[in-house]
């Protein structure tokens, strides 16, 4: 490991991984793994010292997104490289984490909740699995009114952004603008 605690792996020029920790040459299904278990880890390139992690994790992700269960439509995809380039990227990126960590909260309370019915043990099988087709539906909507208010807040902020940048460049004379930032209704 090295000094700051994090767990080192090295790309070499082969492609190969090589961890510093274990001194073993690993997958990127043992890097999967290491992100599965929470590991904290970065892996750089060994001949010029760049930080390769993300590009690594997004090789994980396609080779996750090729097999059989994708979590991401072609539509939600060809919307994420749109953003790329465009004035909202940083919002976009900072919208997407937030959410995730927010999905991650409420999963995190639903397994707290269901880890105390399964320690008291007077639950039988079958109650198990009712209480976890409820659960299903539930959380879906549970995200999909979190998603809907996200949504909400999100046009409320580029509306109020709008009205800012109209106010901050309506003393600049635009074509097509009249004094005061409105547009000449004459076009």
């Amino acid at each position: 490991m090295a000094a700051n605690g994090m767990r080192m792996i090295k790309k070499y020029p082969n492609r190969r991984l090589y961890d510093t920790e274990t001194s073993t040459y690993i997958t990127l299904a043992d890097v999967k793994q290491l992100v599965l278990d929470h590991e904290t880890f970065q892996v750089i390139d060994a001949k010029s010292s760049e930080d390769l992690t993300r590009s690594i994790l997004l090789q994980i992700i396609l080779e996750e997104e090729s097999g059989g269960l994708p979590m991401f439509s072609a539509e939600m995809l060809a919307n994420v490289i749109r953003f790329y380039g465009h004035a909202m990227q940083g919002m976009m990126g900072s919208y997407l984490e937030k959410n995730i960590q927010a999905f991650i909260e409420i999963q995190a309370k639903l397994q707290e909740q269901s880890k105390a019915l399964i320690d008291n043990k007077a639950f039988a099988p079958e109650v198990w699995t009712q209480f976890m087709n409820v659960q299903a539906p539930m959380m879906q909507g549970m995200m999909t009114n979190y998603i809907e208010q996200s949504k909400n807040l999100f046009v409320q902020m580029q509306d109020q952004m709008q009205q800012q940048a109209r106010t901050m460049f309506s003393a600049f004379p635009f074509p097509g603008q009249q004094p005061g930032g409105k547009p000449d209704e004459t076009d």
